[in-house]
């Protein structure tokens, strides 16, 4: 929105620029507005002989306003710029605005991890044997888990750094065992989960922090199985601990999203 902002006012700079200097311009831009007042006065006559009153006067509104800046182009030129200048300063005074739905609220600072941010690299925990993820419980919640990649080399090394730190706080104080469903997603992928439906995502190629190597999918082992469903109070204890440690990590959980996604974390102003 911004840079749009910027270009429409680059344009009318321009265009204001073009208007005051050049007398040529003036009488190209008098030229063009001639041509428009005489098709409105062709539509002006035509409207009069089918007798539609309410055309009669709109047009003869427009018709007049056009003979005026035809006259004064240079006035009208100084006009247009009076009106676009006021709503473009203010949308480039304006603050970064944030959607309602990932508003991210202040968060006490957790020692812990902020120790663990600042100290060594955390290791990738071992992957899970594929069959984790193909379980009958599993494809029914996430039945495109099984063509997932889950390669942590692939994630942006800051955020893979963060989210291995919420791993760990999960386990050393939570007792809750995770494990990375998705992390790394090509474009066509994307499309395909796109293709889906809404209840899986709204996103396509690009416009989802996965194809950056910068957004998680995560799940709970429990006694080896694998754990999402929403319906089951040990995994949703688990989820509203997971987006506490994702936030005091400098993540952006999904939970708090208006289209609620759990198990999802991201780390937003970066690129690769």
């Amino acid at each position: 929105m911004i840079l749009f902002s910027l270009l429409l006012l680059f344009v009318a700079t321009c265009v204001g620029g073009w208007l005051a200097l050049f007398p040529d311009g003036r009488d190209a831009l008098g030229d063009s507005l001639a041509r428009c007042a005489r098709h409105l006065r062709q539509r002006l006559q035509h409207a009069r002989r089918q007798g539609n009153g309410r055309a009669v006067v709109a047009l003869a509104a427009v018709h007049a306003t056009a003979t005026r800046a035809r006259a004064h182009p240079l006035l009208a030129g100084a006009v247009l710029l009076l009106v676009l200048l006021p709503p473009l300063g203010s949308l480039l005074l304006a603050g970064r605005q944030v959607l309602p739905q990932v508003a991210e609220r202040n968060r006490a600072v957790n020692e812990q991890v902020a120790g663990l941010l600042r100290g060594e690299r955390l290791v990738a925990p071992p992957a899970p044997p594929p069959a984790v993820f193909t379980t009958a419980e599993v494809t029914l919640v996430r039945p495109q888990l099984a063509g997932a990649n889950r390669n942590w080399d692939l994630l942006d090394q800051e955020f893979a750094h963060r989210l291995l730190t919420v791993f760990h706080v999960m386990r050393e104080q939570h007792g809750y065992e995770m494990v990375l469903l998705e992390g790394y997603r090509s474009p066509t992928r994307q499309n395909e989960l796109a293709d889906a439906g809404g209840h899986v995502t709204n996103a396509r190629a690009f416009q989802s922090y996965h194809q950056f190597g910068l957004a998680g999918d995560c799940a709970f082992l429990r006694d080896g199985k694998l754990v999402i469903s929403e319906r089951d109070a040990w995994a949703m204890r688990g989820y509203q601990l997971y987006g506490e440690a994702a936030e005091a990590a400098g993540l952006t959980w999904g939970g708090r999203w208006k289209m609620m996604d759990f198990g999802h974390t991201e780390l937003r102003g970066r690129r690769r």
